[in-house]
């Protein structure tokens, strides 16, 4: 009885001593943005923005190039961690790619995008897309900001491993300048030396017949947090927001919020009992100088408990759908239209939405 528990002694020291270990080099490796950094605005375009002019902007959550219709996710009730070997990774974003060639957008905002990330394949998904897509947008200026940044995910079993991803922007016309804005982070240690760090990408867009400046804010609000998070990362955009308007600047916040509009019609989406519940934005909490834009004829985002393989799936009776990314667009912006751009959740649990506008 001694030796045996001798030797569970040992085994849990080594257990705890192996715990301490990680949790030590997580922490001394944390990931540490500043309040405000400056991003590096790569390319060089001739165009500079005008009034007047129609604008066609699309966002697309491509959950990192392996999230497809084959997958679903253990974070949203699924099994699987790794959801993608290379040879769909490069499928998917094949099929990106030939998705935004088709919708020829004059900017690009992307999110969930992998920079040589275990979960991947090591893609260099940004460089990838900037590469392949055979447009104005992703051949002129572009810029990253990263908010997950962990050199090893220990869980679950397998470990997620090595991540580098953030969101990025791709546009036709010159961008002056481009922020990285922290959020804040609902996690505490040492869980949060793990999880992601939100920001805003603030892309500021000159134009030419006008003192004021596009302000464009590419976002990726968080998910899995108990909803605090997501309620003051929305405070820290709507003051954001409401600063720009008040300097009579041009104002578009886009991307995946991971809540829905108070002032979209979601009945064609009921929620499915032991699913991920989207938070609420109510839109009447905000400055009535801007519109809560998105489309929800056709589902944003689909969710990740189940893969989505069968045309049993396709029906939202069956399978739980969201309306979770849109655009916050102010009112000296003209809207011409916005759709849902409709790929079957083949290549992302997300679809594209595209908007088309004019400054006015």
């Amino acid at each position: 009885m001694k030796k045996f528990l001798k030797c569970a002694g040992i085994a849990i020291f080594m257990l705890a001593l192996m715990l301490g270990t990680v949790i030590g080099f997580l922490t001394v490796d944390e990931y540490d943005p500043q309040d405000l950094e400056y991003l590096m605005v790569d390319g060089e375009s001739k165009e500079t923005l005008l009034t007047g002019e129609p604008i066609v902007i699309m966002t697309w959550n491509i959950g990192y190039g392996a999230l497809g219709d084959n997958a679903d996710f253990f974070m949203d009730g699924g099994k699987m961690v790794g959801t993608a070997d290379e040879g769909r990774v490069e499928y998917n974003l094949n099929g990106m790619t030939k998705v935004i060639n088709e919708q020829k957008p004059d900017i690009l905002m992307l999110q969930e995008v992998d920079r040589y990330s275990t979960r991947s394949h090591y893609f260099d998904e940004f460089e990838y897309i900037r590469q392949f897509a055979d447009i104005d947008a992703v051949s002129n200026e572009r810029a990253f900001a990263y908010n997950y940044v962990v050199s090893f995910v220990p869980m679950p079993i397998p470990p997620i491993g090595k991540v580098n991803a953030g969101i990025g922007v791709f546009s036709k016309y010159d961008v002056s300048e481009c922020t990285r804005v922290k959020l804040p982070c609902p996690f505490s240690w040492p869980l949060r030396t793990i999880n992601l760090k939100r920001c805003l990408e603030v892309s500021r867009l000159p134009i030419s017949n006008s003192d004021k400046e596009l302000v464009l804010i590419n976002l990726h609000l968080d998910a899995y947090d108990d909803g605090e998070g997501r309620i003051e990362q929305t405070k820290v955009l709507k003051d954001l927001l409401e600063s720009e308007l008040d300097k009579g600047n041009y104002v578009i916040a886009g991307g995946d919020f991971n809540q829905e509009f108070s002032n979209t019609d979601l009945s064609a989406y009921p929620l499915h009992k032991g699913t991920w519940e989207a938070g609420v934005i109510d839109v009447k909490d905000f400055d009535d100088r801007l519109s809560f834009m998105t489309d929800a004829s056709i589902p944003t985002c689909r969710s990740l408990d189940k893969p989505l393989v069968s045309a049993q799936d396709k029906d939202p009776e069956c399978f739980q759908y969201y309306v979770i990314d849109g655009f916050i667009i102010s009112d000296n912006i003209e809207v011409h239209d916005i759709n849902t751009i409709s790929t079957d959740f083949v290549y992302s649990d997300h679809n594209p939405l595209c908007v088309e506008i004019t400054l006015k």
